[in-house]
């Protein structure tokens, strides 16, 4: 090897391990990893603080790497900074049963924050990080006790800054001022395609510094110097967030391959490889690291543990000095359900009257936003019109950050994947919310709290075409299935206010995977219960709401939301007529799916072949269990500008058509 300082060493052990592990696995994205590869070098050793052998330890530095088609590159660093990814791993990369993916996976890897790899997602994510920092850090940081102290930092990429969600997440971060939370763009001016010349040219500085954020431009991307003190700078603008601009160049020592668009998304190939081995003055071997790389990064092992342990005399000086808040501290940390948390929630009689279920979520928020206290969320601009505006608070906001009210403004997809990074962070639990067809905004970002098992919570109101008059474009069809399909995600339509009072306590205890509440625009009646099952049911999935008269029911009515209140009127007309049928309320597939056997036989006996479903969605999924001898009434095409009512009796949705479908299906099979 040629003559280099221990950081040149550090720093080319990093491209080479991310080099090699790309050329083994014949898959991935080496030039980014090389040329970030100082950038990385200086945050791991200089700046970020963490714990190797704890790697959630609360007060560390958070990192995302945005850009996650470069995750050797992080791969490479946990291996050498002493994280639990052997060699072994790094080889396995992009392996069956690897903790080393494609792209970062939170809960798979060890110093992962969150998942990354859709441009966009990690830089949106970052941005509920440091809202949850800044958020915990004013309920309780005391002065000379800051317990919740601790930086956000992001590389990302043109990719990142090119997708629309960038845009989202930058105005709302600079909009709020969050000062601790620190960004630096790998400039290296290169996609798939070529030359980014082709499609952008943008002044990015400019953009960043008009969403209200403190930019530096380097110019050098080798320049640890210039990138130390440019993080350094970063960490002092306390009232902005912050973007670093850093010149690189995409497979930096690539003698053929440096600056082009084959670096990006192929391995260099062997030959290429020992060229480029050969300009760094490395020894041309594979998975190659000096023993001095190995003692001088893995010095973060002590020092790591050694930032732990301040901070837990920090906490401990805390604890005496101020004890209900250091108990409060670590309630807000675990969110164990409180004894009693769900007491005297509300219970609504047929004499209330009718009642939208989305109005459920104000009487939820009001009673158990104070015996919740960790509970933080809001809308996408709709408030007023999702009823999910905590009373016992104001709006998060600059010099305000200890309120748990969150105005998103128009921003869907920035609100869920901030969200998800809320709850990454620890310390809230967050619910998010807007209209069910603006989802469509936003999946992406749910598709990835589903991934991680995120227990987010969605609040999606105006739920079908009974929200009427404004149409076609706002009007939910093909969502309910879209998210049903979704693996991890717990979708619920409740069919009265006192479903939805259940569905919340459904949500609010579930530990793994997000929850969507689907609920309506639209006034529902309120079930008799005593005429009719108790709508704790609901948290079974599905129930028995109204039982057959007699032992051999011909027939079994299923449904969700609005529609159930059909399916019952369609049950008295039917037995009128000597027609004795079950009535099954079915708001959750997820959670009915939970049950054993016993229970979804005894809800949906298996000799009971006529099954009807009515729901006010597209019917894909309904033929699980309605079998083979079954019908659905769905929606099949988009919606109409109408009253909802004008549009159930349209669209078929009508205790007439369910009987008449009941009674053909019978005679079918007679």
């Amino acid at each position: 090897m040629k003559q280099m300082t221990i950081e040149e060493k550090c720093i080319d052990a990093i491209r080479c391990l991310a080099i090699d592990a790309v050329e083994k696995a014949n898959s991935g994205h080496p030039g980014a990893p090389m040329a970030l590869a100082p950038a990385a070098f200086t945050l791991w050793m200089k700046h970020l603080r963490y714990n190797p052998h704890n790697p959630n330890w609360f007060n560390r530095d958070r990192f995302v790497l945005s850009n996650g088609h470069a995750s050797m590159l992080q791969y490479a660093v946990l291996h050498l900074t002493g994280y639990d990814i052997s060699m072994d791993d790094i080889k396995n990369f992009r392996q069956l049963g690897s903790i080393t993916a494609g792209h970062p996976e939170h809960g798979l890897t060890p110093g992962i924050e969150t998942t990354t790899g859709p441009l966009g997602q990690g830089f949106m994510t970052a941005v509920g990080m440091a809202i949850a920092e800044a958020h915990l850090a004013a309920c309780f940081n005391q002065e000379g006790n800051k317990i919740v102290d601790h930086y956000t930092y992001v590389f990302c990429s043109d990719g990142d800054l090119m997708e629309g969600a960038s845009h989202e997440a930058a105005s709302i971060a600079g909009h709020l001022g969050l000062g601790k939370l620190i960004y630096l763009y790998d400039n290296n001016h290169i996609t798939i395609e070529g030359n980014t010349n082709l499609t952008y040219s943008d002044d990015v500085a400019m953009r960043f510094e008009a969403y209200h954020w403190h930019v530096q431009v380097l110019e050098d991307g080798n320049d640890i110097n210039a990138i130390s003190a440019a993080f350094q700078k970063a960490k002092e603008v306390t009232d902005k967030p912050s973007m670093i601009i850093l010149r690189t160049h995409i497979g930096y020592g690539s003698p053929n391959k440096q600056d082009t668009p084959g670096v990006h998304g192929s391995p260099l190939g062997d030959k290429e490889v020992s060229l480029t081995k050969k300009f760094y003055g490395w020894p041309d071997e594979k998975f190659y690291v000096p023993d001095e790389v190995k003692e001088y990064m893995g010095r973060a092992v002590e020092t790591g543990a050694a930032q732990e342990k301040d901070w837990n005399s920090i906490l401990d000086a805390y604890k005496n000095k101020y004890p209900e808040q250091a108990k409060a501290f670590d309630q807000y940390l675990k969110q164990d359900l409180p004894v009693d948390w769900n007491k005297d929630l509300p219970t609504y009689k047929p004499a209330d009257g009718p009642m939208a279920t989305r109005s459920v979520t104000t009487d939820i928020t009001t009673l158990l936003a104070p015996r919740l206290p960790w509970l933080i969320g809001g809308s996408a601009d709709l408030g007023e019109s999702t009823s999910t505006m905590m009373k016992v608070t104001g709006f998060f906001g600059k010099g305000k950050y200890e309120n748990r009210n969150m105005a998103w403004g128009i921003r869907e997809h920035a609100m869920c994947a901030a969200s998800s990074g809320m709850m990454v962070h620890g310390g809230v639990r967050p619910f998010a919310s807007t209209y069910f067809v603006f989802t469509d905004y936003a999946k992406p970002a749910i598709r990835l709290a589903g991934i991680m098992k995120l227990p987010v919570i969605y609040v999606m109101t105006h739920d079908s075409i009974g929200l009427g008059e404004d149409g076609t474009t706002h009007q939910p069809v093909e969502q309910l299935i879209t998210f049903r399909a979704m693996p991890n995600i717990t979708v619920i339509r409740p069919a009265d206010a006192n479903e939805a009072v259940y569905a919340w306590q459904a949500a609010l205890g579930r530990k793994e995977g997000p929850t969507m509440l689907v609920l309506s625009r639209q006034k529902l009646p309120i079930f008799d219960r005593d005429q009719v099952a108790a709508a704790e049911g609901l948290l079974k999935g599905a129930y028995v709401l109204s039982a057959e008269q007699g032992n051999n029911p011909a027939a079994i009515l299923m449904a969700t939301g609005s529609e159930v209140q059909l399916i019952l009127e369609a049950q008295k007309q039917l037995q009128a007529s000597g027609i004795d049928v079950r009535v099954v309320s079915m708001p959750s597939w997820e959670l009915f799916r939970e049950q054993d056997q016993a229970y979804r036989d005894e809800v949906l006996p298996p000799a009971i072949k006529f099954r009807l479903a009515v729901e006010a969605a597209a019917p894909e999924g309904w033929h699980e269990w309605v079998g083979e001898n079954g019908a659905i009434i769905g929606m099949t095409q988009f919606g109409e500008s109408a009253p909802a009512k004008d549009l159930f009796k349209h669209f078929g949705f009508t205790v007439e058509n369910i009987v008449g479908k009941v009674n053909k299906m019978i005679a079918a099979k007679s």
